[in-house]
Formats: C-alpha cells, structure tokens, sequence
C-alpha cells in the first residue's frame, strides 16, 4: 500500500437540479464546466492517478452561493460564473497552487 493519496487534488463540481424553484447549480450550466474542466486537465495530461480527479457531485447544500465547486483535500470552495472562472481556477489552484480569491466562498 501507498501513503500517497490515489488523487493528488479532488474537484467535486455540484449538478445539483431542484424542481421547486429554488437556486441550484445544474441551472448554472454545470454540467459544461464540469466536462471542461476534466477536458482541460486531460489536454495538459494532469488527470488520472496521481494527480488531479473532477467529478460530478449531487448536492453540496451550498446552492444558494453557486454554482459551486470544492477542491480536496484543501477543503476550498468555490463559486464561477464562466469557462474563463473554471480555466483559472485550473490555473491558479490547481496548478499554481494559489487561491482565487476573487471565486472563493
């Protein structure tokens, strides 16, 4: 067995779709800023173990601040509103290892 983790970070993107009307993040077009940040990651070849996993997530009872997104194992939490918040948390975070503050929640 290994001490290192199976993913070095965890992004867990919420696709969270509520019929009654309050916010949720599938509303936010998620499931597109979920399959672009795995198809960016995959280009610059940071996918797979050892490095970094995203992942579809059912609610993460933040919906009110989202979308929303977290990173593991920092614990960070984010919000965006384009492709170009997503390529800079990619950027900035995960691969620079600096937080976006101005996405933060």
């Amino acid at each position: 067995m290994s001490d290192s983790p199976y993913f070095t970070q965890h992004v867990f993107i919420c696709m969270n779709q509520r019929e009654d009307g309050r916010p949720c993040c599938g509303a936010h077009d998620a499931l597109a800023a979920q399959k672009h940040a795995k198809k960016r990651l995959k280009q610059l070849d940071l996918n797979g173990p050892g490095k970094i996993r995203v992942n579809q997530s059912g609610c993460l009872d933040r919906c009110e601040e989202g979308p929303v997104l977290v990173i593991y194992p920092q614990g960070t939490w984010y919000t965006y509103v384009d492709i170009s918040d997503i390529d800079d948390i990619i950027d900035t975070h995960l691969i620079g290892g600096k937080i976006v503050d101005r996405l933060k929640i």
